[in-house]
């Protein structure tokens, strides 16, 4: 599915973006059939109210939508995601540039998105000529969230480990980059163990995929996305509410590759790197066990405390291959912990850096693009509760508190000569459709840091 945008807009329907205040000018602007029509229908300029308005020959001639006032505390921006679900099918415009035109853009074209892959019919076309000087960067942006849940909400028979492959080989190919994959056995000698322990149960072989595009020459930004493509969480065996969604386990995988192709087709003056740990946590005979102990890349012996915490372990191994290079920039995501959930709900993923520098940025960049982050704390003194009495760190603390935070501080013994590390512990789906976010899969965090890169490398 293509975002929903339009470059004619000569026949395009104008949208009234209006609140309580500018509604009566607007209404005598209006032409009297359709300012009739306004009245009789009792159209108040509420936030998420509309009419469809006639001319004089009962013709639709456009609409009328309440918007909240600008400058208005907790304004949400992307109210105008909902248009596309009110409106028939056609193309339309902003009769005058809102406020915030470019999110209102954004939030129009991403609440068109529908996952109608395994449906008939759907699409009813409704489509967005984007107002003049907003950035021509917008499509990319709406295509790469797109990628995303499309990746998300796709099932796990058809979205494995060969599969999510084969989805960042044809963006490799789109964009001239390179495509590197390690499979099954291979992953042990050359020196992934943990990926293998945790994907060498499935009847799918696990993989390390690794894309590298642009110039090796410019600063190094890596990004590393948690790849599970389904958790039944091993042997700790998941209950059946909590395996419900696990087609989503592979949320930071998408939202990396999401990142991956805004970056790239800007052209932004990095030499990008993406490693995807891709991989099904599965039971079988050959699964991993609790109380198992493993070697690491990193040299790091790991006590396997939970085999449902399965995805900070791959993402160590492919923490400590990034780190090897000491790029300027290294970035991982995952769906990770329910303790994330609980603090901050599925709305707002927590991110940890100890750069100040990179997590003011951030939240300035998630605040603007409506993306929105929330910096929590690598607290060190936690890193007493994943000690481990046979090995060097244990994966899962005992305590049952502090969960998001452990698995930070996890991931961080792998991750020494990176100048600076931001790690993202996101949800990567919406479970109540929002504003320009339909229920299901959802691309998290992506937008505000491509914003952040766009103004450190653009």
């Amino acid at each position: 599915m293509q975002p929903a945008f339009a470059s004619d807009g000569t026949t395009a329907t104008p949208i009234w973006l209006v609140d309580p205040a500018g509604w009566p000018a607007l209404r005598a602007k209006l032409d009297p059939a359709a300012a009739a029509f306004a009245d009789a229908v009792g159209f108040e300029p509420k936030p998420g109210r509309h009419a469809l308005l006639p001319d004089g020959r009962g013709r639709f001639a456009g609409v009328l939508f309440g918007v909240e006032p600008p400058g208005r505390a907790g304004r949400d921006p992307f109210l105008p995601g909902r248009l596309p679900g009110l409106l028939p099918r056609g193309i339309y415009r902003f009769a005058e540039a809102p406020a915030d035109a470019r999110l209102a853009a954004l939030a129009f074209a991403l609440g068109a998105y529908r996952f109608g892959r395994y449906q008939s019919g759907g699409d009813r076309e409704v489509r967005l000529v984007p107002p003049d000087g907003i950035g021509q960067d917008l499509g990319c942006v709406a295509e790469a969230v797109y990628l995303a849940r499309d990746l998300v909400n796709t099932p796990s028979n058809e979205m494995g480990p060969a599969e999510l492959e084969e989805v960042a080989r044809k963006l490799a190919e789109r964009h001239g980059a390179s495509v590197r994959s390690i499979v099954g056995d291979a992953l042990l000698a050359e020196n992934l163990p943990l990926v293998h322990a945790v994907g060498r149960a499935s009847t799918r072989a696990p993989r390390l995929i690794d894309l590298t595009w642009g110039d090796p020459a410019a600063p190094k930004v890596t990004l590393v996305g948690k790849g599970v493509c389904f958790d039944t969480g091993g042997l700790d065996l998941k209950t059946e509410t909590s395996m419900r969604l696990m087609k989503k386990d592979m949320g930071g995988a998408a939202s990396v590759l999401a990142l991956a192709h805004m970056i790239m087709e800007r052209g932004l003056r990095i030499r990008l790197r993406v490693l995807i740990p891709a991989v099904e946590n599965s039971v079988s005979g050959d699964a991993f066990r609790p109380l198992d102990v493993y070697p690491s890349r990193k040299g790091l012996t790991v006590e396997i405390g939970n085999t449902d915490a399965e995805g900070r372990l791959v993402l160590a191994d492919a923490l400590t291959l990034a780190d090897e290079e000491a790029p300027d920039l290294l970035i991982d995501m995952g769906t990770l912990t329910g303790a994330a959930r609980v603090a901050l709900g599925p709305d707002l993923p927590p991110f940890y850096t100890e750069d100040d520098a990179l997590a003011g940025a951030l939240a300035r960049h998630a605040a603007a693009e409506h993306d929105p982050l929330w910096r929590m704390p690598l607290w060190r003194p936690y890193e007493s509760m994943i000690e481990s009495k046979v090995a060097e760190v244990n994966n899962v603390g005992t305590s049952g508190f502090a969960g998001s935070i452990l698995c930070a501080l996890f991931l961080g013994r792998f991750v020494a000569a990176a100048k600076s590390w931001l790690h993202l512990d996101i949800y990567a789906w919406t479970p109540s459709a929002k504003p320009g976010r339909p229920e299901g899969g959802e691309c998290q965090a992506a937008r505000a840091l491509y914003a952040l890169l766009t103004e450190r490398y653009g």
